[in-house]
C-alpha cells in the first residue's frame, strides 16, 4: 500500500468528510464555510482508502490559512505519515501560490506537534473562537 494525495472534489464533502466529522463527534462545518465550497483542499489516500483531508483559505494578504484537518477515525494504518503529507502539501501549495505566512488554529495536541515538526511556530494561545452568522 502507498500514500497518495489529490485535490478534493465536489463529492468528497458529502461522501467522505461529513462522516469523518461525525466519527470524531464534531459538527461538520457548512460546505459554504469551507474554501471553494468544500473543494479548496487536499485528501490523502492509502491506496483506495481515504485517510485524511484538509483545506487552504487563500486571503487577500500574504497569509494562507491551512486548517480543518480531519481524518478517518477507523483507519488503522500510517495516520501520522498521512497527516504529515497532507499538512506539508497544503503548506507547499500555499507558498507556491504566493503566500508568505501559513496560519492555523489547532486544538489537538498531536496535530500541533505535526505542524511544529513541519516548521510551524506556536503563537499565543487563543482563548475564544468567534464566529457570527451574517
Amino acid at each position: 500500500m502507498g500514500l497518495n494525495i489529490r485535490p478534493l472534489n465536489a463529492n468528497d464533502y458529502q461522501d467522505i468528510l461529513v462522516d469523518w466529522w461525525a466519527q470524531w463527534e464534531w459538527v461538520a462545518p457548512e460546505r459554504d464555510f469551507l474554501p471553494d465550497n468544500g473543494t479548496g483542499g487536499m485528501i490523502v489516500f492509502d491506496d483506495e482508502i481515504p485517510v485524511c483531508a484538509g483545506f487552504i483559505y487563500m486571503t487577500n494578504s500574504k497569509v494562507a490559512w491551512v486548517d480543518w484537518v480531519i481524518s478517518n477515525k477507523e483507519y488503522k494504518g500510517e495516520r501520522k505519515e498521512a497527516i504529515t503529507m497532507l499538512v506539508e502539501s497544503l503548506t507547499n501549495i500555499s507558498k507556491n501560490c504566493g503566500s508568505k505566512y501559513a496560519y492555523a488554529l489547532i486544538k489537538n495536541k498531536s496535530l500541533v506537534k505535526t505542524y511544529e515538526e513541519l516548521g510551524y511556530i506556536q503563537a499565543e494561545s487563543y482563548t475564544s473562537e468567534m464566529i457570527k452568522l451574517l
